[in-house]
């Protein structure tokens, strides 16, 4: 299916370094931040109290938040439990008061406006439970590496899967960078996120890496050059790109307006992360090709020659 048929190739490829500067720029801006300001991590991360309460009547989650707030215990996070009488609350750790000193308190606060709300459950976590999180947490992004890394150099070449890791991890920087940079809170959520971007977005490389590899294959594309095989093969899959990625985020923005707070974090890091998924698979992995010199030789297999049975 296409939205429309482009007749000429659009010359990406001309402008690869110009692309390729601007992604190392913003990369060493977004290691900057994370390095200076470092990520805001979530109470899973960092430890604290979570309580779960209940109203016998429909509760705003404005009302409650704004309660919570007044006690000034930091960054609180309040959030709807699936209904509107269902709320949940994320301390963060205090280190003068124990989990039950604080879940007393707001609960106290609370029933001076609402007297029909009930505690039905408080947890603590642990600091040492948030570093366990930390360290699976990286694990797991090694491991969807390593895994994009070993597919696409079985699949293509080992050209094709270095250029598209690096794209990758550009786009999760990215990401990271944006959350340093505003503070936004980072959950498990937003981790959950970042995985899919990368998954979503070695999506987008492999069909543009396809079509560069059948090109190298096309009896006509042989007197191209290869900036003018990546440029026809980038072109060609621009209206499956519009029609998949726009669909998606459409989707995905839905979730950032409509979706509250407990959607906020999820939808912002997929927002940014299919944006420069499209932007690096198009604009930073195809130049990545080029300087590492990819050519038709690379895509052809050898022929073996027979031998002759000697008679």
């Amino acid at each position: 299916m296409e939205l429309f048929r482009i007749k000429h190739d659009i010359p990406f490829m001309s402008y690869g370094r110009l692309t390729t500067a601007i992604s190392l720029v913003t990369f060493i801006v977004a290691v900057f931040f994370l390095i200076f300001k470092g990520l805001n991590f979530g109470v899973e991360f960092t430890g604290g109290t979570v309580m779960e309460l209940r109203y016998a009547q429909a509760i705003e989650l404005g009302q409650v938040r704004t309660k919570v707030d007044a006690l000034k215990y930091g960054e609180a996070q309040v959030q709807s439990l699936g209904t509107t009488t269902d709320v949940m609350v994320r301390l963060p750790n205090i280190k003068a008061k124990t989990s039950a000193q604080l879940s007393n308190e707001v609960l106290d606060t609370l029933k001076k406006d609402r007297a029909d709300v009930e505690l039905r459950k408080v947890e603590f976590i642990g600091p040492s439970v948030g570093d366990e999180l930390v360290s699976h947490g990286l694990t797991a992004l090694a491991l969807v590496c390593l895994g994009i890394i070993v597919y696409l150099a079985i699949r293509f070449e080992w050209r094709f899967a270095v250029s598209a890791i690096i794209a990758n991890m550009h786009d999760v920087v990215i990401i990271l960078g944006f959350f340093a940079f505003f503070q936004w809170e980072f959950t498990l959520t937003v981790l959950a996120a970042v995985l899919a971007v990368l998954g979503y977005s070695v999506n987008e490389s492999v069909v543009v890496f396809d079509r560069i590899r059948e090109n190298f294959r096309k009896p006509q594309m042989r007197g191209k050059s290869v900036p003018e095989i990546i440029d026809n093969a980038i072109t060609a899959t621009m209206s499956r790109t519009i029609i998949t990625h726009g669909s998606t985020e459409l989707m995905v923005l839905s979730m950032l307006v409509f979706g509250g707070p407990a959607l906020h974090g999820f939808a912002t890091a997929l927002t940014i992360g299919i944006l420069f998924g499209i932007y690096s698979s198009v604009l930073v992995a195809s130049p990545l090709l080029l300087m590492l010199d990819v050519s038709r030789e690379n895509m052809l297999k050898p022929v073996k020659v027979k031998e002759e049975a000697v008679v």
